[in-house]
């Protein structure tokens, strides 16, 4: 890839372009669920800027770990969503590393993923303010009238962040759960 850097989101629609949408969807699927990087070169090329060519140190996972696979999974789905990624999407909020589980989260806010609420509380009492954020701005989206106490309860987070955001999330659920 000579000359600057595209932006993610052009090279994601060019990609979508040539091999569609359920190619793509499938794609960021598997990458999520932990397949090898190997398999998706030009989805990852694409996904994540890089050249992904010999010498390229996104290839090794030693220098890029494969959460970020994972991570650079579900951050495709953000920008090209179909439901048959929903299963994924909420096992990806169990993920043992938080970026991954965190960008689940942000595709769960943006497209209201089905039956990812008790993730998103779950993952309310992550040990960082970051997913915490996340969390809630996913349970403003999903959350249900069992998730309303994990949210007041972060009313009174130690982090302004969180606590901003669970007060807002608040209001939403107010009005969308009609409470």
């Amino acid at each position: 890839m000579a000359g600057p850097r595209r932006p993610v989101a052009e090279l994601i629609d060019e990609l979508v372009g040539r091999i569609g949408t359920s190619a793509y969807v499938s794609a960021c699927v598997d990458l999520l669920e932990g397949a090898p990087r190997e398999r998706y070169v030009e989805e990852l090329r694409c996904l994540t800027g890089h050249a992904w060519q010999a010498g390229d140190d996104v290839l090794s996972s030693s220098s890029w770990g494969d959460f970020w696979v994972r991570s650079w999974g579900a951050r495709g789905l953000l920008h090209v969503w179909h439901d048959s990624a929903t299963a994924a999407v909420v096992v990806g909020l169990d993920d043992e590393h938080y970026r991954p589980a965190e960008m689940c989260l942000k595709v769960v806010a943006r497209h209201d993923v089905a039956g990812a609420g008790d993730g998103a509380a779950r993952l309310a009492a992550h040990d960082l303010p970051r997913v915490r954020v996340q969390a809630m701005r996913a349970l403003a989206v999903v959350g249900d009238s069992e998730h309303v106490a994990t949210v007041e309860a972060a009313v009174d987070d130690e982090h302004v962040g969180v606590r901003r955001q669970a007060t807002r999330t608040l209001d939403l659920l107010a009005r969308r759960l009609d409470r």
